[in-house]
């Protein structure tokens, strides 16, 4: 079985590099909604969130320009990942269904830090297993393509030797789910432990 064996001390280290980045003033005092985590209003920033061109588990090409005109939750993971990932994934497809009416579902874009064994073939058979949001595209690219994308999201990954995995090696990453605006920029972002009922009202307070 695959083991993650430090995703905590990553998602520890992206969070004091998000913190130096962000700008606190997104919103005013009289925007936030009742029942919404303040921090939810407290975590846009310009910084984080560049350019990306990925391949897409159809085999495309895919950019920020093919994300825009709708808000998008990114998450970096690997589909070998035992635990963070598809329930990061299924917290993801929950609060989606919680949103209330007439509040627009954000696509969701699970992009693999694991290309060795990530095709574009096992991503699509990945991305659509029960649970995970329905409108989900899986994206991967090369080691350069990866380490842009990820530096651009302030999202650390490393590959980790496992000798007690079939594949030998397991892979740590930053656990952070962020929430692009429809401009690809970055409008809030959840830590690992979110409840689909408190990214879903956070969802929809931005949305207003």
């Amino acid at each position: 079985m695959l083991r993650h064996t430090r995703p905590a001390f990553l998602a520890r280290l992206a969070f004091p590099v998000l913190g130096a980045v962000l700008a606190l003033s997104a919103c005013s005092q009289g925007e936030k909604t009742a029942g919404v985590d303040p921090a939810c209003f407290n975590r846009t920033s310009d910084k984080i969130g560049g350019p990306i061109s990925l391949i897409s588990e159809d085999g495309s090409r895919v950019t920020e320009g093919n994300f825009k005109g709708r808000k998008t939750l990114v998450f970096f993971g690997f589909t070998y990942c035992p635990d963070f990932c598809p329930r990061t994934l299924m917290a993801i497809g929950t609060a989606v269904t919680m949103l209330p009416k007439g509040v627009e579902a954000p696509k969701t874009a699970f992009i693999s830090v694991d290309p060795a064994r990530d095709t574009p073939e096992q991503l699509r058979a990945y991305i659509h297993s029960n649970g995970f949001p329905g409108d989900i595209v899986g994206l991967t690219g090369n080691d350069d393509e990866l380490d842009a994308a990820t530096k651009a999201f302030v999202a650390p990954y490393e590959r980790v030797d496992d000798p007690q995995s079939a594949a030998g090696y397991t892979v740590n990453h930053s656990t952070i789910l962020y929430l692009m605006d429809e401009d690809w920029k970055l409008e809030t972002f959840f830590q690992p432990d979110a409840r689909p009922q408190d990214i879903a009202a956070c969802i929809a307070a931005l949305s207003k």
